[in-house]
């Protein structure tokens, strides 16, 4: 039998390069904490792995779209709230008027805190949202309302409010327009307000003025908590989804981490195994390279 002097050596060569290959993955899967660098690692987990980053990459972004729903449904209630204060001040004065005979210096005052109760609802009919949007002005316009020069004020926008996507085929409304909010026909706010301001300003009883304008007023303040219940109720159901895009990336970090991390312990005992195999193999080598092919042979 002719042994070739290359088969003396390319077997354990090529077995101690195997092993050392092994030790290194081995040493950088205890050093990064990752078991799996690249796909050749373990081409099933790799491929899983590369699912789940994209997953997570989605639920970040559907969790930024949530948070800014629910920052502005916050706003819409926040300002709505003002609204509504603004408004039972208002009814405060609608029921005053309706219940005394007032004097000319009594409408006088009345008159001029509506004018200014309207003024402020103005103001708060176009606040704007965190993006600088009109926070009640649909899906178009600069501003939610506008002021003509004889004092009326109307609806500028058109449509409804973008919705924001919150979830695969999934979006919401982060507010409402002010035709909802603020009512209309004979519930609209400016218009009862400037109503009623004008029967106190032309003097004489006012007493049927002061009640239409509170039926209007009371009906432009269920229009606002209708808005404002609407609004609460997508709040509410935001915060579910938040929590449930909370729960889907914790299992899948879990899923993650038993797929990619490194078992430390399991690494450290597979690492001893594989360096004491090498230095066998690199004793046994040793060995074998002194001894002479007549040595060998014997």
């Amino acid at each position: 039998m002719r042994i070739a002097t290359s088969q003396l050596y390319n077997r354990p060569a090529s077995l101690m390069t195997q092993l050392s290959a092994e030790a290194d993955r081995i040493q950088t899967q205890i050093a990064t904490g990752k078991r799996i660098q690249t796909a050749s690692d373990d081409p099933a987990a790799f491929l899983r792995l590369q699912g789940m980053k994209q997953q997570t990459a989605d639920d970040g972004a559907w969790s930024a779209n949530i948070g800014t729903a629910q920052g502005l449904l916050a706003q819409t209630d926040t300002t709505l709230d003002s609204v509504e204060s603004q408004l039972q001040r208002a009814l405060e004065l609608a029921t005053q008027a309706a219940n005394g005979t007032l004097s000319d210096a009594n409408r006088d005052a009345i008159a001029e805190e509506l004018n200014a109760i309207r003024d402020a609802l103005f103001g708060l009919s176009n606040t704007r949202d965190v993006r600088g949007q009109p926070l009640f002005g649909g899906a178009t316009g600069d501003v939610a309302y506008v002021q003509a020069a004889d004092g009326t004020i109307s609806f500028a926008g058109t449509g409804e409010p973008s919705a924001i996507p919150i979830g695969e085929g999934t979006s919401i409304q982060g507010t409402v327009t002010g035709t909802r909010a603020f009512a209309s026909g004979s519930s609209d706010m400016f218009a009862v307000l400037a109503s009623f301001t004008a029967a106190l300003e032309a003097g004489g009883d006012v007493k049927a003025a002061a009640d239409a304008a509170m039926t209007g007023l009371n009906g432009a303040l269920e229009s606002v908590n209708l808005a404002r219940a609407s609004a609460g109720a997508r709040a509410a159901r935001l915060d579910l989804d938040a929590g449930r895009l909370v729960d889907a990336g914790e299992a899948r970090e879990s899923a993650r981490t038993a797929l990619e991390d490194t078992d430390i312990t399991t690494a450290v005992t597979q690492l001893q195994k594989t360096l004491t195999i090498l230095q066998a193999t690199q004793a046994s080598f040793t060995k074998l390279t002194s001894l002479s092919l007549f040595d060998y042979l014997r």
